[in-house]
Order: structure tokens, then C-alpha cells, then sequence
């Protein structure tokens, strides 16, 4: 498997660790019209932020720490297209290696890593379980406005 979904390998299947919202199948699906394999995931070296004023995370180098997430594994070079218009501006796509909790296994992945290590919005730890909770379902919504709006400006959507 490392190789299947390692980036770059067969060229046309891509491997995404994600962190915040798409860790919850609600917002991929309307996202890419459907919920990829995914496995969980580490990314070690790194800090899950909340932002202020915002309800998605950010991730930042940071020694000693890590983050749990999943991979979304065999996505298209179109749905990883619909990934990087999805993210704010504010992150970069980078090449991460990732550890997989259900097989002792490291791979590569596209990660999306907040741009500004100094950004004075970061703050504390952002927790998923809280946004399930109290977030999703206007976020999902939200997600589905946004399909929208891309959908009406483009053909790339499925």
C-alpha cells in the first residue's frame, strides 16, 4: 500500500493527510462527491492550532508534538484540484511524511500547512470532537454553498 497512494509514484493517484474538517466524511463527500479509502494517520513535527475567528485549524512545524489525522488515499489529480481551491489561501501544499496507525508503514502525503509561522491568530489546540459537536452541520452546509458557487464558475466539479 505504500506505494498505491504515495504522491507522485503512479502519477495518477494522490494521497492527502487532512486534520480539520475533512476528517469528518460529511464534508468530503460533498466535497468530492464521494468518501475516498482513508486510514489514520500521524504527522509527527507538527501542532494542530485554532484560529481565531475561524472554525477550521491550522498546522504548523513544531518540535515534539504531532497530529492525528487520516489520509485520503487514491484521490484523481481532479479532486486533488478541488482540495487546493477548498483550502484558504493562507496554506501551503507540501509533501509530508506520514505515519499510519493501522500499519506500520510511513508514507508521503500533500498536506496543507498554514503560511505564516508567526500568524498572532494561532492559538491552543483545535479539537475535532468540539466541532463535531457544535460546528458540522453548519459547516457542511456552508461546504455545499461553496460546491455551488464553484460548480456555477466551473466544470471541474464531478
Amino acid at each position: 500500500m505504500a506505494n498505491s497512494g504515495a504522491v507522485g509514484v503512479s502519477g495518477s493517484s494522490h494521497t492527502v493527510f487532512v486534520y480539520g474538517s475533512l476528517l469528518a466524511d460529511d464534508v468530503v463527500q460533498v466535497l468530492l462527491n464521494r468518501v475516498p479509502q482513508t486510514s489514520p494517520a500521524i504527522l509527527n513535527g507538527y501542532h494542530r492550532f485554532s484560529i481565531k475567528g475561524r472554525t477550521y485549524p491550522a498546522i504548523l512545524p513544531v518540535e515534539n508534538k504531532k497530529v492525528t489525522g487520516r489520509v485520503l488515499i487514491g484521490l484523481s489529480a481532479t479532486e486533488l484540484d478541488i482540495l487546493d481551491m477548498y483550502e484558504d489561501e493562507d496554506y501551503d501544499k507540501r509533501v509530508v511524511d506520514v505515519s499510519l496507525l493501522d500499519a506500520s508503514e510511513v508514507l508521503q502525503a500533500y498536506a496543507y500547512v498554514w503560511g505564516n509561522s508567526t500568524d498572532p491568530d494561532l492559538y491552543g489546540e483545535w479539537d475535532f470532537e468540539e466541532f463535531k459537536e457544535s460546528k458540522l452541520k453548519d459547516y457542511v452546509e456552508m461546504t455545499k454553498s461553496y460546491v455551488q458557487e464553484l460548480q456555477d464558475t466551473t466544470t471541474l466539479l464531478p
